[in-house]
Order: C-alpha cells, then structure tokens, then sequence
C-alpha cells in the first residue's frame, strides 16, 4: 500500500515548563542541557533519523534561544576557525539545519497542547504530520522511536501514536489506549485502536500501553482542531480531536523499543541526564564510573 510520506513535523515548545522552575525562569525547558547537548537537539536527531525533511516549532514569548541554537553563530565559528578547532567546529556544523528547513510560529495564548498544533496548520498544508513532544526524550538501542513508528505507518496508513506498557501499579498515572481488541494489548507491537482513557482506575483501565508523546497523523485533524472545543483543564486537547477522527479514521497504537523519560519533571529530567550519559560515546564509561562511586559513598 502506497502512503504520502510524512517528511513535516510539529514540535509545541511553548510551554512555560513549571515543573522544572526556577531552572525554567529563563532558559525554555526544551534547551536544558542533556550531558553536552539540549534536549531539544535529541528530539529532532530523532526526527531527522526518521525522514523528517522540515521542523514546525511553535513557540511563544521568552523561546528566542529556540531559534538562536539552530541559526549559525559567525563569531564562535570564526573563532574555532582561528584555534584551529576543526574538530569541534565540524562538530557544530553538523547540528546546523539547512536554510529553509525550520520554521517558527507563535502560539500567542496558552490554549492546550491542540491549539499549540492548530497553530501550525499553515505550514502542513494538506500533507500528514508528525508530532514530537519535546520533553519527552526516548533512548533506543536500534532505529529511533519516530523512525520505528515510521516503518509501522508505511505498513498501515492512517494516524500511528506511540505507546508503551506500565506497571499495572502506575496506569491510573498516564493516558492510555483502548485497543478494538483487548486480546491484542499485550502480545502485539501494532494494535488497532478505538479510543483513549485519561488516567483510568486500574479496574477500568484498557489496556496498560501509556501514550508516550510520539504522534504520525493526518492533516484532516487541522480542520477538527480548528473548532474544537475546550477540554481537560479548560484547554483545547489534542486527544479530544484525535478521539474525533478516529470515528473515520484508522488508528493504530505501536508499542516501540527504548525507554522515555519525562525531562519535563525534575526527577526524569534527572534520570535522562543519568541515563544519556551512561551512552555517551565518549564519556560513557567514566559517567558509569562516577555512578558507582557515589553508590559506594552511601
């Protein structure tokens, strides 16, 4: 089955990130540092891993570092030039999008993470999309998460959302789907699905597949984000919407191989720092070392 590549993706970094404040007061949540790089810059590694050609970044008031990292910077390259170091000024330019690749939108008020998406509806046009929310890091021994959920929507179509299982002790934490079939939520990494459950009672739950933050969808979501009503929290939802087109269009949960962390809480902003320097090609295992020495000192 032949499908439209999906080559846009839409990355919301509007959000004030309270729940890493004061670290947040001015530096955006997405630009705090994981060992030696930001952690916006592992979201879209992933992306671009996957295929994805142009970045949609909806930012607000306070995000201008957003841009300023992926703009180039004459002086430090000019100076790196002249200390002859190549190296690390190879290194850098690397990193550096090329001309026409990024745009930045604004989301002026804070409506939800479905508006924030809506906001960039001009740029995706009629094409499908993904979605990657950046404080959601996803380390991976083999492709990417969005590069594995790639391969999963070339063999389904439709609209994919990335998901992964929990304890049965922390499902009433996270939103999680409902398979059409509740006999394949447990033995298949592709489930076709019929809707989602915010934060259910273990007796209630359907499934135990968390939705991680990893979204491949359709442009006809636009036009049902365009009049969506306000939700959860009195914000514009993108699960509200998604649960719309779901009653015409195909979804499917993919169960991915890595494991996410929450950069947005201070704790799994911790945990990723741990975990990302441990595989750090570089300094991977003096981090490890380190580790094991202030285990020791307990």
């Amino acid at each position: 089955m032949k499908m439209k590549p999906v080559k846009k993706a839409v990355l919301p970094v509007a959000g004030f990130g309270t729940r890493v404040l004061p670290a947040t007061k001015t530096v955006p949540k997405e630009m705090l540092t994981i060992v030696d790089r930001p952690a916006l810059q592992y979201v879209v590694d992933e992306a671009v891993e996957a295929g994805i050609e142009h970045f949609v970044f909806v930012t607000a008031r306070g995000k201008i570092a957003i841009e300023d990292y992926f703009d180039s910077a004459y002086e430090l390259e000019d100076a790196l030039q002249n200390k002859g170091k190549i190296e690390l000024l190879s290194e850098l330019k690397a990193k550096q999008p090329l001309e026409g690749t990024m745009s930045f939108v604004r989301q002026q008020q804070a409506k939800g993470l479905g508006h924030a998406v809506w906001c960039a509806r001009d740029i995706i046009g009629d094409d499908p999309f993904a979605v990657l929310l950046p404080d959601v890091l996803i380390q991976t021994d083999v492709k990417s998460c969005l590069a594995q959920m790639m391969n999963a929507y070339y063999e389904v179509g439709g609209n994919i959302i990335a998901v992964d299982p929990v304890p049965d002790d922390r499902v009433s934490n996270y939103g999680v789907i409902r398979p059409k079939d509740p006999k394949t939520a447990r033995n298949k990494s592709l489930i076709e699905m019929d809707g989602m459950v915010e934060k259910p009672a273990l007796e209630d739950a359907p499934s135990n597949l968390k939705i991680t933050g990893r979204y491949i969808l359709q442009p006809e979501l636009m036009g049902l984000l365009k009049d969506q009503a306000a939700g959860a929290g009195g914000e514009i939802q993108l699960t509200d919407a998604m649960a719309r087109l779901m009653q015409t269009q195909d979804f499917h949960a993919f169960i991915y191989d890595g494991q996410d962390y929450d950069c947005g809480s201070k704790l799994g902003y911790f945990e990723a720092v741990i975990a990302f320097a441990r595989a750090h090609p570089d300094i991977g295992q003096d981090a490890q070392n380190l580790i094991n020495k202030s285990a020791k000192l307990k």
